[in-house]
């Protein structure tokens, strides 16, 4: 059922899912740059199949849990206690399947870098997101503005 003022569930639902492909497709970009640049360093020049299916798949599944059960943190106002344990959790979840996985050979030492990497990246689009919400305000404030101004005449 729709409401003229609300949106529909279906709306709801693929709001989210579009969010969510969207930071799936970012997350494993962002991830699959740290695991080239290792494979570089390493002297490698070829990614392997099956580390780019497994990180893919772990984008996919962390960005649910981010969504569903973390409240979005990456997307919140503010880093609060529930936003960093979701930060933490979703952190410990890709350095587990990293280090199952063998994405960088189980080297504690680029392990630990990739926690220090991932938290990073977390930092990094939640500003991303805070600039973006500001960039919209005001926006919609100027449209607000010149709508208010057209009916005033």
């Amino acid at each position: 059922m729709k409401n003229k003022k609300n949106i529909s569930l279906w709306e709801a639902y693929l709001t989210k899912e579009i969010g969510i492909e969207f930071k799936a497709c970012l997350y494993f970009f962002a991830i699959l740059f740290y695991y080239c640049v290792y494979r570089m360093a390493c002297g490698i020049f070829d990614a392997s199949i099956i580390h780019m299916a497994e990180l893919i798949l772990t984008c996919y599944a962390i960005c649910y849990l981010q969504v569903y059960l973390f409240g979005n943190f990456d997307e919140a106002d503010k880093l609060r206690g529930r936003e960093i344990a979701g930060m933490i959790v979703c952190t410990v979840l890709y350095t587990a399947v990293s280090y199952i996985g063998k994405w960088f050979d189980r080297k504690i030492p680029v392990t630990l870098g990739f926690v220090a990497y991932i938290l990073f990246m977390y930092i990094c689009v939640v500003l991303i997101y805070r600039t973006k919400r500001k960039i919209d305000d005001k926006k919609l404030n100027e449209d607000l503005k010149i709508f208010q101004a057209d009916h005033k005449k």
